[in-house]
């Protein structure tokens, strides 16, 4: 008989996992609260540990046709607009590493896994909010909102960031604001001045913020994100609200003329109050009995690595190659999703860990800052690669 995974979420790691499930010999059911598959947001880096994922999953092709390969990775310091250092990308890059590094929108790379999941047969279910968990001797039930009950072999949560299934299974409290504010925005680059656009990767380093613009939407659009400090407005769950220009120039501080320039030039800014976890510390926040978290659920980490859909891929396939042990040796579902779990955690808190450090670096001041972009200057590349991450 079929092994039945029950997936909550229908966000990028939602749908990765159940893509992996089925990959791995089981059947998959995912329920998603809102009454569309839709990704709000903007765009996302994707590294070669991700990218490479995909190609296996026979995505590279379509993945490259919507992406983008930006050719360099540019270090600015936001004062003054000098380069600090570079990192070549590109075709030298993807053959370092058996596969291309790329940006793209977030949509996109939902609507392809959305596509892929369609293709497999997954059973896609809109307009589900899940009310309660249950685990039960030998499977897991769900109560639906609506009323029904559904059961299945393994619960897969991939509810992010504010995951109602990790609060039911580990009660460990909600995320803990960050006390930092991202702002972004998306244009086209037709519609930029020919200064403005680019196919890189450029990073603005500055006092307590920073800046990141690259190519999303096969090179077409330009993807601008802003990370300054400051208090979160309102709830941390309205992680979409508006905002202008203006806002993001009085947290900012003092900017070079391009990055004055560029961020007056955006429109439609939109503000996102980041909220996060402390690392990971054992293999139980990943995977309990027949419940296994995925994705934000269960690392929620700072974007200052630029990890966060690659990890939820990472996880989707470590969980499809645990799941395959169940469906095709007889191990007990359990026991498969703990190997799951022992095999993800170290790296998600190394991750994560690293990401917290990335922040402060980024937002240095005084001697630490001059620290930085002196190392920067001197180390270049080596800094900036991240070999123990994309291999």
């Amino acid at each position: 008989m079929t092994l039945q995974a029950l997936v909550v979420g229908g966000g990028i790691g939602g749908l990765a996992a159940a893509i992996a499930c089925t990959r791995a010999g089981w059947e998959a059911r995912l329920y998603e609260q809102a009454p569309e598959f839709s990704e709000v947001g903007a765009g996302i880096q994707l590294g070669p540990n991700a990218t490479r994922i995909l190609d296996a999953w026979g995505l590279g092709e379509p993945l490259e046709a919507v992406a983008a390969t930006p050719q360099r990775l540019v270090v600015r310091n936001a004062a003054d607009g000098a380069e600090l250092s570079t990192l070549r990308l590109g075709a030298e890059f993807g053959e370092r590493y058996g596969a291309p590094y790329l940006t793209i929108h977030r949509a996109d790379l939902q609507g392809l896994l959305l596509a892929a999941a369609r293709e497999r047969g997954i059973h896609l279910k809109l307009s589900c909010e899940v009310t309660a968990a249950q685990p039960l001797a030998d499977a897991v039930r769900l109560r639906l909102a609506a009323g029904q009950e559904v059961e299945g072999d393994a619960l897969v949560a991939a509810d992010g960031l504010w995951s109602a299934l990790r609060g039911h299974f580990l009660a460990d409290g909600e995320p803990r604001a960050t006390g930092h504010l991202a702002y972004r925005s998306l244009a086209g680059q037709a519609r930029l001045p020919a200064a403005m656009r680019s196919q890189d990767i450029t990073v603005w380093l500055g006092p307590r913020m920073h800046l990141v613009s690259y190519p999303v939407s096969a090179g077409e659009r330009l993807n601008v994100v802003a990370i300054v400090q400051g208090a979160a407005k309102g709830s941390g769950r309205d992680w979409d609200q508006a905002a202008v220009a203006a806002e993001l120039r009085a947290a900012a501080g003092p900017l070079c003329a391009p990055i004055a320039d560029l961020l007056q030039a955006m429109p439609h800014w939109r503000l996102w109050p980041l909220y996060d976890r402390a690392p990971l510390r054992s293999a139980d926040e990943m995977a309990r009995g027949r419940v296994a978290l995925l994705g934000d659920a269960a690392h929620p980490m700072r974007p200052y690595l630029a990890q966060g859909a690659a990890m939820a891929v990472e996880d989707a396939a470590e969980l499809g190659r645990a799941l395959s042990t169940a469906a095709g040796n007889g191990m007990e579902v359990p026991l498969a999703l703990r190997r799951y779990a022992l095999n993800r955690w170290r790296r998600c808190a190394r991750v994560q860990a690293r990401a917290r450090r990335n922040g402060e670096i980024f937002h240095a001041t005084g001697w630490l800052r001059q620290g930085r972009d002196w190392s920067l200057r001197l180390l270049g590349a080596r800094l900036l690669d991240q070999p123990w991450l994309y291999r």
